[in-house]
């Protein structure tokens, strides 16, 4: 997508703070934080949010999920997983991406 600002940054257009990569992720640090570890996983390839989500990108997703966490050092502590989806929903970027929030014990405001 031409305006999609997760696809300026995996393509390099824009800065970001690259955490994790592979041929179907890309990984990064959130701008603004809302724990201490605060990393936005993404699919490579374009898609809105989680209901146009293919079985091969959820399986992606999920095991960058398991080598970031550990990466991170969270864990064995324990994470949070956020995807927002729709504007009810709170989905600010429209395309695909999950939260992995952790590093300190997460509240219920994060919920």
């Amino acid at each position: 997508m031409n305006d999609c600002l997760f696809c300026k940054i995996i393509a390099g257009e824009i800065p970001g703070n690259k955490v994790y990569e592979n041929d179907r992720v890309f990984a990064f640090r959130d701008i603004n934080p809302q724990a201490p570890t605060h990393v936005l996983i993404v699919p490579k390839k374009h898609m809105a949010n989680i209901l146009e989500c293919d079985a091969e990108t959820a399986a992606a997703l999920t095991d960058a999920v398991g080598v970031i966490a550990r990466q991170e050092g969270v864990a064995e502590s324990g994470f949070r997983l956020v995807s927002n989806c729709g504007p009810h929903g709170c989905q600010s970027v429209h395309h695909l991406h999950v939260h992995l929030l952790g590093g300190e014990q997460l509240t219920e405001r994060m919920a």
